[in-house]
Order: structure tokens, then C-alpha cells, then sequence
């Protein structure tokens, strides 16, 4: 494929600074880019770079342009660079993986089951009875739906996913391998003797529509009433949803974060790698979470917030300061005592 500098401001509604007529195939970071490739660039940091890479056209965020900027490409200046670049992956995505339609041999689709035929179930696939699947849904080879599961329209389920029975998937969501939702919550209850005994789950798990799923992240159902992924919410691959969690619209869970049962996590929220939230705690709207905070009790105001247990992040970084200091305030201390 190949694309004008012209065709693709026209895409994205940028301005050309530069010649229109320039022509890629590719594209490429910033700091890598030879001749030929797109790249782009929405973060001062990588001003500098502008005056060395050999892109040929580069989208700029528009704020960070001025006419004295030193470059060789062809600049498209548009609000957000990032986003423009992701209309156009997006375009090339489409392109390169089709969406599929169809159902191919070998796959178990029960007695009952209706598959739309501009759907898609891959060989090996297994669709359990009373499934619900919607238009355009792409199911991929070896992946397992439970009995009575609903999937909504468009939502694409990679291969290797499991979802247990009586979940519910929106539309426009997509679920990578490995992926698992609907396993039972941990739930067990010690008798007298310290033996343990399950509790058995009865209960669901709902996902809204828009939400993205990574590899290799589960969802547990819940002991009664339902575990819930509100829309436009994405998690990370390598995440753990326990039962009966609420997480809020349009969150961010990065990679390893773990929550525990019961817990709630508001709107546009953003909890970073490795973030670990106990259970029964409520999250407000609009908190971040840096990588490694650990939540032992619920967070009412939105902000930032760092450390185990989590506090202020900009207390923390002071605290942090101290923190590498300790055995010299120490040694001072202990030098005030003696000379007492």
C-alpha cells in the first residue's frame, strides 16, 4: 500500500506543512524512521527528533508547532498526533485482518444455537447450548463458550478463550487468547477443624460493550449476583478480576494489576503495573494508581496516589526521598543520644 501525504491528511483532517505529494508505504517510531515511513509525534520529548529522523511524513499534535521547528518531512498537524495515528492503523488493521464470516469445520455448535452469517466461528470452536451470538461476531478457533453465554454484536473472541456459562459479553469488545471469564470466585469457609470448604458461585459476570480484554487475564464470576466490566473499560494483559468487582467505565487496569472480591473501582480510573487493591474497598472516579501501589482501604477523592499502603503520590515522592536516608537520620539519632 502506498499513500500520499495529501490522501492521508485528507484521512485524519490535518494540515500539510511541507509537500503533499510525498509518498509512504510504512511507518515507523520517530527515532527509527527512514525514508518512506509515517511517523508521529505527541510529546515535546521528541521535538529533538524531528530534526534527525528521515520520515518522510510525520503527524505533529498541533500545539507543539512552531515555524522554526528543523525537519526534513513533510509535517500533518492535527489536535491529538496520537490518535490520528491510530485512525490510520486502525485503517490498515482492517485491511490486513479482514473480519471473517462463516463456520468452519471442525466446530460443536449445539442443537438451537443460531450463528448470523456475517458471524464467524473458527474450527474447533465449541458454542454450548442456549448461546446468544450477535451480527458480526468473530469467534476463534479453540475458543469455549459456555451454555446459555451471550456475545453481542461485532465483539471478537480470540482463539483460546474460555467463558463459562451465563456470562455476558456487549458488543464492539474484544477478548484476546488466553483470556478466561466466568471461573469460579475464590470463595472457601474453614469448618472448626480448619478444614476448608468451597462456597460454591453462583453467580455472573457481565461485560459491557466496548471493553477490551488482554491475553491471559481473568475475570472470576461471582458468589451471588454478578462481577461487572462497565463499557469502554480495558484491562491489560496477565489481570485478576475477583468475584462480585465492579469496574468502572472507561478504566484503565494495566498489566499484573490485582483486585480483590467485592472491591469497587470508579469512572476513569488508571491503575498502573502491578497495582494490588484489597477487598471491600471503593475506588472514586478518576483515581491513578502508580505501578506497585498497594490499597488496603477505599480511596473518596480523585488524584494521584502512590506506595503501599497508597498515599498523595506527591507525599510519597517527599517520603520517597527520605526513604534512602533512613540508616543515616538513624545513625545521626542514635550520635544526639549518646551525645546526651
Amino acid at each position: 500500500m502506498q499513500f500520499s501525504a495529501q490522501q492521508i491528511a485528507t484521512f485524519v483532517s490535518g494540515e500539510i506543512i511541507g509537500s503533499p505529494d510525498v509518498q509512504i508505504h510504512d511507518v515507523s517510531p520517530i527515532e527509527q524512521g527512514v525514508a518512506g515511513t509515517l511517523s508521529y509525534v505527541t510529546d515535546q520529548r521528541f521535538l529533538p527528533a524531528l530534526a534527525t529522523t528521515e520520515a518522510s511524513v510525520v503527524l505533529l499534535t498541533r500545539d507543539l508547532y512552531n515555524p522554526s521547528l528543523t525537519t526534513a518531512a513533510t509535517l500533518i498537524l492535527v489536535p491529538n498526533a496520537r490518535q490520528a495515528i491510530g485512525q490510520l492503523l486502525q485503517g490498515v488493521a482492517n485491511f490486513l485482518r479482514p473480519r471473517k464470516k462463516g463456520i468452519e469445520q471442525p466446530a460443536f455448535i449445539a442443537e438451537g444455537v443460531t450463528v448470523p452469517e456475517d458471524a464467524y466461528v473458527g474450527a474447533f470452536a465449541y458454542i454450548g447450548k442456549g448461546v446468544q451470538i450477535g451480527k458480526g461476531v468473530q469467534i476463534y478457533p479453540q475458543a469455549y463458550i459456555g451454555d446459555y453465554t451471550q456475545i453481542a454484536d461485532n465483539t471478537i473472541i480470540y482463539s483460546g478463550v474460555k467463558i463459562y456459562d451465563h456470562c455476558s459479553v456487549g458488543k464492539d469488545c474484544i477478548i484476546h487468547s488466553g483470556c478466561v471469564i466466568g471461573a469460579d470466585g475464590f470463595g472457601f469457609e474453614p469448618d472448626a477443624e480448619g478444614i476448608n470448604h468451597k462456597i460454591p458461585q453462583i453467580g455472573t459476570v457481565v461485560i459491557e460493550d466496548d471493553v477490551e480484554i488482554g491475553a491471559n487475564t481473568t475475570i472470576d464470576r461471582a458468589m451471588m449476583g454478578e462481577t461487572r466490566v462497565k463499557k469502554n473499560a480495558k484491562l491489560d494483559n496477565l489481570v485478576q478480576v475477583a468475584h462480585n468487582v465492579q469496574v468502572g467505565d472507561s478504566t484503565f487496569l494495566c498489566a499484573q494489576v490485582g483486585i480483590a472480591g467485592s472491591t469497587t473501582i470508579g469512572k476513569h480510573c488508571i491503575l498502573a503495573g502491578q497495582v494490588g487493591v484489597a477487598n471491600r474497598v471503593a475506588l472514586a472516579d478518576n483515581v491513578v494508581l502508580g505501578a506497585q501501589a498497594g490499597v488496603g482501604k477505599s480511596i473518596c477523592q480523585a488524584g494521584q496516589y502512590q506506595g503501599s499502603p497508597a498515599i498523595d503520590a506527591l507525599n510519597w515522592r517527599k517520603s520517597s526521598v527520605v526513604f534512602k536516608n533512613l540508616p543515616e537520620i538513624q545513625r545521626q539519632i542514635n550520635q544526639l543520644t549518646r551525645d546526651k
